[in-house]
């Protein structure tokens, strides 16, 4: 997709006029990464508003013990770093790239100019910025107190909300997934992950395709996420 195609699929500019999107295209930078290049590392002071253009990135948050979690994934027409730049707070998290990527990115100075000429965008970011939060506070809540096998029945189904691709026996997601992601999206082992995956793979809820994850049961992943621990 070019730039303007990107824009226009963001829920932010959907409703502005062409000839506007145009200038607003114009506003934007764009830079190339590669595989597990950074965008910005945690600490580092917000200057930019971001969209990805091309590719997949993840948000990481590093521990004191030096183990990962990844937060989230960003796919092309999700916009990244805005929190940090409300708050003016360096930045709480990483961007990591998943994949060789195309980045827009746009400087704080002109971010607010056009939340200011354009109330419309402020408004819909606003609700974006909560939709956001509130999947922050459900990952944090299941990293605490949820099993492992239900930490990752729940990404798996975030993801095919996100990524998957329905087919008529089951759901592909369209990203390739390491074992060392998912550890990192679940906050555990790259064994204890294994060990897991193996077993939805021998129950036939999951299966491999290609170096991806087709989902054959989504309903036993979301009875998974339910069970409660027995009293």
């Amino acid at each position: 997709m070019d730039r303007l195609q990107i824009l226009r699929k963001s829920i932010f500019f959907s409703s502005i006029a062409d000839a506007t999107l145009k200038e607003i295209g114009l506003l934007f930078m764009e830079e190339k990464y590669e595989r597990d290049d950074y965008v910005f590392f945690e600490g580092d002071a917000p200057e930019w508003f971001y969209i990805v253009k091309e590719g997949k990135v993840k948000i990481v948050k590093h521990s004191g013990t030096g183990k990962d979690v990844i937060l989230q994934i960003f796919v092309p027409g999700d916009m990244f770093g805005e929190i940090s730049l409300f708050d003016r707070k360096p930045y709480a998290s990483s961007a990591q790239l998943m994949e060789p990527s195309t980045i827009l990115k746009l400087s704080r100075k002109d971010f607010f100019l056009l939340l200011g000429r354009h109330p419309f965008v402020a408004t819909e970011m606003i609700m974006e910025l909560g939709r956001q939060l509130q999947e922050a506070h459900t990952t944090i809540k299941s990293l605490a107190v949820d099993r492992v096998e239900q930490r990752l029945a729940h990404i798996l189904l975030k993801l095919a909300d996100k990524l998957g691709s329905p087919e008529k026996s089951g759901i592909l997601l369209n990203l390739s997934l390491t074992r060392q992601d998912m550890a990192d999206m679940a906050g555990t082992t790259v064994e204890t992950t294994i060990r897991v995956m193996s077993r939805f793979t021998k129950t036939k809820i999951i299966k491999p395709v290609n170096g991806k994850i087709f989902i054959l049961d989504s309903k036993a992943l979301k009875k998974i996420t339910e069970e409660k621990e027995p009293l």
